[in-house]
């Protein structure tokens, strides 16, 4: 018997009295009946060319054992039976989905990838519930304009397919968290990407891509960004604004230049292997200061500059196959290396037998030969780890270049007046005095007003916000993480420009009340804390809000309220002692939770 004829004759129901010997239905009836239950049907690798009309009409349809079973026991009650929420059609011989895909208006999550389909019913667009659409590994060329209605739509995998290009309309997913277009036929992307800025997660690894809208860097939530094996001969400038970037993916391009990241202090990790970049300078470096891996392999670099050492973090470098001669030294200091990959240079001050011992000998050697190096002799070579190649106060051509008037590292307990007297005539938008042992702030800093928008003092020993710094009216960034602050000044919210300030890793047991008066906030990070309370109705009046990180704190209760803040695309509350909402709805993530707050709204 074909498998259409078996199906048909799966869903009829036998006369009285009859019993009919048919081959084994694709769906077995016990599977209906479990789903029925749980929400929940996994059809995954059955070899099903059509979906069996049971499974659409799951919840349409009265099952079969209803003229028979009238038993009123818990389990039994086959008309108290829960809407389907979850089906995972994956790995199997699907060409098409039915239009009557639109007869499970609650699915949640849709998972039929590994398939052959050349297209999606528009019924797709009715599944307005649909959080997590899975149609990776199938045949697609082109997407129907109803998928863009998916307004809940939170993961989206569309990688492995054949799509050439991804419609303008993808801006409105706007809850959308995940992005996979990888492995298609993409030659551009449109600029409506850079709308979903509640994304976390995006791949646009191995297609033909030549380069990327300036426009993604509104992705201000983006953590993962992976554009390996595509054409790009640069990166635009923009991508240094995504301030919340902790993994970058560049491999298997074209690039001849490394991106500088001043804005990127969450980096962790940056693979830029199998390019064509012949330069490392301390530009790029300088901003680094969370690198854990740096990949550089397989590229055309014939030296390391000396701030490689600023990179206290850096637990791997992988420098393989590159025209590298000599290394400097004080590489050996870095105190959290475990992987130094140097094969394919032509190191000449290094014997290859050390290199095939290992990291740690390979480290152990650039020690020694530091501490044998004679007095006077290149401070390339003599530097320790927190010494940069200058022996000035501060670099002036990266102050000229950068417009970044930077004293960091230097273990300081005051800025000395040279640096800001360096700083003369220089329209200086970035200072750096982080990673220091500042108790305060230089009030010379004010001399900058006019021009600086990016300030980072943290990892010092602050223990209060001066006012000159509600001086700089065109602050935009202000990092104040790692010090031992417990209030900010009400003067603070003169900052009538300021986007983004990092307060994580204090002493705050209230939430500034400064912070609610500055309706130009887009981030707030304010971990690891011990804030017992939030007013949720002062929050509401910063319309730009887009990520509150409030983990890690002494938060008691979370205020329902918090729930109409419609404009939160990240809401970080894991680490407090409240009760609800509870561990599974915060791993849901931000709309589940939110949404969660609103229902509790009371009426």
């Amino acid at each position: 018997m074909s498998r259409r004829g078996g199906s048909r004759f799966a869903n009829r129901r036998p006369g009285p009295g009859f019993q009919t010997r048919v081959s084994e239905p694709p769906v077995p009836a016990g599977l209906i009946k479990t789903a029925r239950k749980s929400g929940q049907l996994n059809l995954s690798g059955r070899e099903l060319s059509e979906v069996p009309q049971s499974v659409w009409r799951i919840n349409v349809d009265p099952p079969e054992e209803s003229h028979l079973n009238v038993s009123f026991s818990a389990s039994d009650r086959w008309w108290d039976q829960t809407d389907l929420t979850k089906l995972i059609l994956a790995s199997n011989k699907l060409q098409c989905l039915s239009e009557d895909l639109q007869l499970l208006p609650a699915l949640t999550v849709l998972d039929v990838h590994d398939n052959q389909l050349n297209s999606l019913p528009c019924a797709i667009g009715q599944l307005l519930n649909l959080q997590k659409l899975n149609i990776s590994h199938n045949k697609l060329k082109e997407l129907p304009n109803e998928l863009w209605n998916l307004k809940s739509l939170q993961s989206l995998h569309l990688q492995h397919n054949e799509l050439e290009r991804i419609p303008e309309n993808i801006g409105q997913l706007v809850h959308l968290e995940e992005l996979d277009v990888s492995n298609n036929q993409l030659l551009t992307v449109p600029s409506t990407l850079g709308e979903l800025s509640g994304l976390l997660r995006f791949s646009l690894a191995s297609n033909k891509l030549k380069s990327i809208p300036s426009d993604i860097s509104k992705m201000r939530s983006l953590k993962l960004l992976d554009v390996t094996h595509n054409e790009l001969e640069c990166v635009p400038p923009e991508l240094a604004k995504m301030v919340s970037l902790e993994q970058l993916y560049l491999r298997h391009n074209r690039l001849h230049n490394l991106p500088e990241f001043p804005s990127c202090k969450y980096m962790k990790e940056l693979y830029v292997g199998n390019n064509q970049i012949e330069h490392l300078g301390s530009e790029h470096l300088k901003d680094l200061s969370a690198i854990v891996v740096l990949e550089l392999r397989d590229n055309k670099l014939k030296s390391l500059p000396d701030e490689i050492m600023l990179l206290q973090d850096l637990e791997r470098l992988d420098l393989t196959n590159n025209d590298i001669s000599s290394l400097p030294y004080a590489l050996g200091n870095l105190p959290m290396l475990k992987s130094l990959l140097l094969e394919g240079n032509p190191l000449r001050t290094i014997r290859r037998d050390i290199i095939k011992r290992g990291t740690q000998e390979l480290l152990k050697f650039l020690r020694s030969r530091m501490q044998e190096q004679p007095t006077g002799q290149d401070d390339s070579c003599s530097a320790t780890a927190m010494t940069l190649p200058s022996e000035s106060l501060i670099d002036t051509y990266t102050m000229a270049t950068q417009k970044m008037l930077e004293y960091s590292d230097r273990k300081a307990i005051v800025v000395p007046d040279e640096v800001f007297d360096a700083s003369d005539g220089v329209h200086i938008t970035t200072v750096n005095f982080s990673k220091n042992l500042l108790t305060g702030v230089p009030s010379r800093i004010s001399e900058l007003k006019a021009t600086v928008t990016d300030v980072n003092l943290g990892f010092n020993k602050l223990s209060s916000v001066p006012l000159e710094v509600c001086t700089l009216e065109h602050l935009i960034h202000l990092d104040l993480r790692n010090n031992i602050l417990t209030s900010l000044p009400m003067e603070i919210k003169r900052l009538l420009r300021l986007q983004t300030i990092i307060l994580s890793f204090n002493r705050f047991k209230e939430f500034p009340s400064a912070l609610y008066q500055i309706p130009t906030l887009e981030t707030i990070l304010i971990s690891n804390n011990q804030v017992g309370s939030i007013d949720a109705f002062q929050l509401m009046q910063l319309d730009k809000l887009i990520t509150l990180d409030m983990q890690n704190n002494d938060i008691m209760q979370v205020p329902p309220e918090l729930g109409s803040c419609l404009n939160l695309r990240t809401l970080l509350l894991e680490g407090n002692p409240f009760r609800n909402p509870r561990a599974a709805i915060l791993a849901r993530g931000t709309t589940a939770v939110l949404d969660y707050l609103r229902n509790r709204i009371p009426t």
